[in-house]
């Protein structure tokens, strides 16, 4: 990619947020360095890395590579036998530390799962533990080695602590001796890194032993006492045999590394690989990036992309497409309508996709994949090299002119502007006929209405504009493909308060077909609000249908329930009976059987005959009333109408008419997903009514309205719900009561403990629309039952 299109299209500032997000130096290096690819293959496993890295980092969270370092260098000395130095070594353990860290981070709880890019990456880290455990052991910080390295250097510490004492000890003796009247202070002080005293220079032949400093005004001689020359002496030596050891157990670690110094250099490029990868993984997550769609046709369609440099609160989803039905896209409309966002977010989303990082557009995005992209956007004037606006801009498009070819995508900002504005649009219509006749994929933004016409008159070329809302003289920022643009100068000018005779006189100075076919761009502009307009009313309307639908559907379904409950209660009672009558006639026969023959047995069997026809009479009398109920109303045929809503007795089921009733008083009753024939005297009428499906209506005017017939029930029963269901279904209840219109309606709750009342009550006291609630009196079922009122 040129780098021209590169800078003019912000690739640069995307690499710099990029980078931010890597946590190593080396990861760091890596995105500096990414520039898009022409490969096919390596952009599409560039973008399937970056799409796991972001799955796993929405899973487990991100991955530290901070202990990152580039040591190769380093390990590469150690093929010529050089010892690494105590912060090399320590850069190793965090190196392998970091392998460890990552190596577990990679580790998933479901090991069926199959692989996905990275996989291999991390089965192929080395944490080497045993290499970082004995670093870690014998280097407590870059300036300190442990004493436990080595039982020499135990031994030497030891000992150099036991002398320090002894000197310490015999210096101490001094000071609070003889000598503390020839001493300046009364401490024990080192230079050159033996023990001294502070000693008066009056008193210099008092205190035998070796002059080392003195102090800047001569008052004071730092002298080593010779009772302490030996024991100085033995602590430099031991200081010595320290350092020696040192150098021996950095030699020895040292040769661990050099070991498995492949390993190493493995692992340091594997792990800034994965840097790298979770670096885009990262910047794709801060702009809610998605992976794009690749093709080799030429084919752009971008879902309500978002310009990723642009406050992400504030910009506005664009769609735009390229390489379908047509290669030439031709956008207009006023300045600062969003037209070179529009046209840079194409330039710059084409770079990042083919760079393998993610687009801030929606799922299933489609980009082409170009081998050039050429951008002539901005004014580059200047006066140095004697270029004008318009010159700079003709510079720039014969720089890439012949270059250009079918693989490539060309964007113009404002082409032919700088110049007389006929031989502008001249000129800009013929540069994009060679390139629409050449089948290069181009944009070009423009306010040329020539260049309108052009877009409308050719095939295989769109128009588009950048939508501006003339009420508030704001644009929207929304991008609306097969429509042109409109500049709307007079209408900003009459509403920013130019007077009304000079926007007639400006009128006058365009000819009747500019002006016509302006008036032409604006009655599509109205024509296509018009449309959103009425399709927003639509798809507003289907929803409410489709939520209609679902309560209807679970209507249905509790219906069904209580239809399964009442038959198995039926068979229930019905093999409870048999059973029973079963038992009586066992116990009949047994009787029988003990009584046999004769006057008594013949007077005590007529008593239990008497007996169990009572009990028969009296389950008959209770399977009667269970069957049938007496309404509380007889239901004559002339006050039944399809519709009415009904409960059938003998099934306790609620349902609707769907048939009058014949000659014989038989009717059909749709009770669910149940239709029943049943008898007239079988009834008992409801005064509630079912809710019906909203029709659509549509006015004169073109738009849709919708009109609703539905009423609700004035009692709702919530016994034996829990609170959080019985609170869920009077939400929705009291919604369509309220809405319907009625006056009041009765709660059904219970008594039992009083909290489902006491939940009721709650909910109440909280809804704007409920005027006032009191409990039920006598004969509206007393405390088991609250009457809510409604605000009129």
């Amino acid at each position: 990619m040129n780098e021209k299109a590169l800078r003019v299209l912000e690739y640069p500032k995307i690499i710099e947020r990029l980078t931010q997000f890597a946590g190593s130096e080396p990861g760091k290096k890596l995105c500096r360095e990414l520039i898009p690819s022409c490969d096919a293959l390596q952009i599409r496993r560039m973008q399937t890395e970056t799409t796991d890295a972001l799955s796993r980092i929405f899973q487990k969270g991100s991955v530290s590579f901070s202990g990152v370092r580039d040591m190769r260098a380093s390990l590469k000395r150690l093929e010529i036998g050089s010892i690494m130095n105590i912060p090399e070594l320590l850069n190793v353990c965090r190196l392998l530390e970091t392998c460890s860290r990552v190596k577990a981070y990679s580790r998933r709880e479901n090991d069926e799962l199959p692989d996905d890019s990275l996989d291999e990456m991390f089965r192929e880290l080395q944490p080497l533990t045993p290499l970082s455990g004995e670093i870690r052991r014998c280097i407590l910080s870059e300036d300190e080695i442990a004493d436990d390295a080595s039982p020499t250097l135990r031994q030497i510490r030891r000992s150099m602590s036991q002398t320090n004492d002894r000197i310490r000890t015999q210096l101490n003796s001094m000071v609070n001796g003889s000598a503390r009247t020839y001493l300046q202070d009364a401490v024990v002080t080192q230079r050159n890194g033996r023990y001294c005293l502070p000693v008066k220079a009056e008193y210099r032949g008092q205190v035998p032993g070796m002059i080392h400093d003195q102090s800047s005004t001569g008052s004071t001689l730092f002298v080593e006492p010779m009772a302490v020359v030996k024991l100085n002496n033995d602590l430099r030596e031991l200081e010595l045999k320290e350092e020696k050891e040192i150098e021996v157990i950095l030699a020895n670690l040292s040769g661990y590394v050099a070991a498995d110094s492949e390993a190493l250099v493995s692992d340091i490029e594997l792990l800034t690989e994965l840097d790298f990868i979770f670096a885009r993984a990262l910047l794709s997550k801060s702009y809610n990036g998605f992976e794009p769609d690749f093709n080799e046709e030429g084919r752009i369609d971008i879902k309500k992309g978002r310009h990723p440099l642009l406050n992400p609160k504030q910009v506005v989803p664009v769609d735009i497409r390229l390489g379908g039905d047509f290669d030439l896209l031709v956008i207009s409309g006023p300045n600062t309508g969003g037209k070179t966002v529009s046209l840079k977010t194409v330039g710059l989303f084409t770079l990042m996709g083919q760079a393998g990082l993610h687009i801030p557009a929606r799922e299933h995005s489609e980009l082409a994949l170009f081998t050039e992209v050429f951008a002539d956007i901005g004014d580059e004037q200047s006066i140095e090299q004697s270029l004008s606006t318009f010159s700079s801009h003709m510079t720039n498009i014969v720089s890439f002119w012949e270059q250009a070819d079918e693989k490539s995508l060309v964007l113009f900002d404002e082409l032919g502007a700088g110049t007389d504005p006929t031989e502008g649009a001249a000129l800009a219509i013929s540069i994009l006929s060679n390139l629409h006749r050449r089948s290069i994929r181009t944009i070009a933004t423009t306010h040329y209405s020539e260049l309108k016409v052009f877009a409308l008159s050719t095939p295989g070329v769109e128009n588009a504009c950048c939508e501006f809302d003339v009420e508030t003289l704001r644009p929207t920022y929304r991008l609306l493909i097969g429509v042109p643009g409109k500049s709307n100068a007079f209408a900003i000018s009459t509403k920013l308060g130019l007077p009304d005779y000079i926007i007639e006189e400006a009128r006058g100075h365009i000819s009747q077909e500019e002006e016509s076919f302006e008036d032409v761009i604006a009655d599509l502009e109205n024509s296509r609000a018009v449309i959103e307009q009425e399709q927003e009313e639509i798809r507003r309307y289907k929803q409410e249908i489709e939520a209609l639908k679902g309560r209807l559907e679970k209507k249905e379904a509790r219906l069904d329930d209580s239809r399964e409950k009442i038959l198995a209660q039926a068979r229930e009672e019905a093999h409870t009976l048999l059973r029973e009558a079963k038992e009586y006639a066992d116990e009949t026969i047994r009787k029988y059987n003990k009584l046999g023959s004769g006057k008594d047995s013949s007077r005590e069997m007529e008593q239990e005959r008497n007996k169990l026809r009572e009990k028969m009479s009296g389950l008959e009398k209770d399977m009667a009333l269970k069957q049938k109920q007496k309404p509380k109303k007889e239901v004559s045929a002339k006050e039944l109408r399809v519709g009415d809503s009904v409960r059938v007795l003998s099934m306790n089921l609620k349902g609707t008419v769907s048939t009058l009733p014949d000659a014989k008083g038989k009717l059909f009753v749709q009770m669910g997903i149940l239709r029943s024939q049943v008898s007239i005297t079988d009834l008992e009428k409801l005064d509630e009514e079912v809710i019906t499906a909203p029709t659509l209506k549509r006015t004169g005017s073109g738009k849709i309205k919708m009109s609703k017939s539905a009423s609700v029930s004035t009692e709702i029963n919530l016994l034996g719900k829990t609170v959080d269901e019985a609170l869920s279904e009077l939400d929705k209840y009291l919604d369509d009561a309220y809405l319907a219109h009625l006056p009041s309606v009765r709660i059904v709750h219970g008594k039992g403990t009083g909290a489902l009342r006491k939940a009721v009550h709650n909910y109440l006291r909280r809804q704007k629309h409920v005027e006032s609630y009191r409990l039920g009196e006598f004969g509206e079922g007393d405390a088991g039952v609250t009457i809510a009122t409604f605000r009129k």
